[in-house]
């Protein structure tokens, strides 16, 4: 073999050895050459105060404190203030994780196989309690049978089973449909409606409106848990266990991010502390 024939031949093994390194240093190192696994969030807060726009820089600061605590490359995700496009943003987007209100959580859990991972403390961002309101009305049995005004109306089977607890079903008044978290209270003040079906945070906002300390509770649902944490199935181990671990510390790290939504604090735990409202539900 002369000089010009050695020389290709001699590249070509190069190159094939080369190869070999390489795939040998793949296999010795673990995760070298590993693309990182998305870490896609969807937060449905349904009901709340608040346009989804404003809620959405806070997220992304959240999100960024997360991706920083955990060593992610970065953690990006959407707020909703409504379920349907946060139905089709899961669809498309497959997430991992998502932090979901009471009710959506327990209409989406067993659907999307969501697993809690943690809780929301927020006790001025509502969905704790549930009240009856009037100011007529001396009970619960003065405002059967009268028309009654809610945002939560087209959620029956939440407001059914786990508020009310068989207490009562909407089929019970005459409902007076409302859109807005303040519209409830001021219907029961201008007369369309006798009583009101409102949570905590809209309790709260009674305070801040014209003749709103003339609403008293006549009625009240038992302390309910936070928005769930969870886990969507097809999320890596590995990332579930370091955003779960990295819960209780993420709003100290996420500055005004969690207190300007209403957070005190993030905290982890399993369905355990949903059992109750699940069992419940699913009556």
């Amino acid at each position: 073999m002369n000089a010009q024939q050695t020389k290709p031949a001699f590249q070509h093994f190069a190159r094939r050895l080369i190869v070999l390194a390489a795939s040998c240093l793949f296999i010795l190192v673990p995760g070298l050459g590993a693309a990182e696994p998305p870490h896609v969030f969807v937060v449905l807060r349904e009901h709340g105060s608040g346009a989804a726009s404003r809620a959405q820089p806070y997220l992304d600061q959240l999100l960024t404190a997360v991706a920083k605590k955990n060593g992610w490359s970065s953690a990006t995700g959407k707020y909703f203030a409504e379920r349907a496009p946060a139905l089709e943003f899961v669809k498309t987007k497959q997430p991992q994780f998502g932090i979901l209100s009471l009710d959506a959580y327990l209409a989406l859990r067993a659907s999307h196989d969501l697993t809690v991972i943690g809780e929301v403390v927020a006790p001025k961002a509502g969905g704790l309690e549930y009240h009856l309101v009037s100011t007529k009305a001396k009970d619960l049995a003065g405002c059967r049978g009268q028309q009654l005004a809610t945002t939560f109306a087209l959620d029956a089977a939440f407001v059914e089973r786990v508020v009310a607890r068989g207490a009562f079903k909407l089929s019970d008044f005459k409902i007076v449909a409302a859109e807005r978290p303040v519209q409830p209270l001021k219907q029961v003040l201008r007369g369309e409606a006798l009583c009101a079906l409102i949570d905590d945070s809209q309790l709260e906002a009674a305070k801040h409106i014209e003749q709103g300390d003339k609403l008293k509770s006549v009625w009240q649902s038992q302390k309910l848990p936070g928005m769930a944490v969870v886990a969507f199935p097809k999320t890596d181990r590995t990332s579930v266990s370091q955003f779960k671990g990295s819960l209780a510390s993420l709003c100290a790290a996420a500055g005004q991010a969690c207190s300007s939504v209403g957070i005190e604090q993030l905290r982890p735990t399993t369905e355990a502390t949903y059992r109750p409202v699940i069992t419940a539900y699913a009556k």
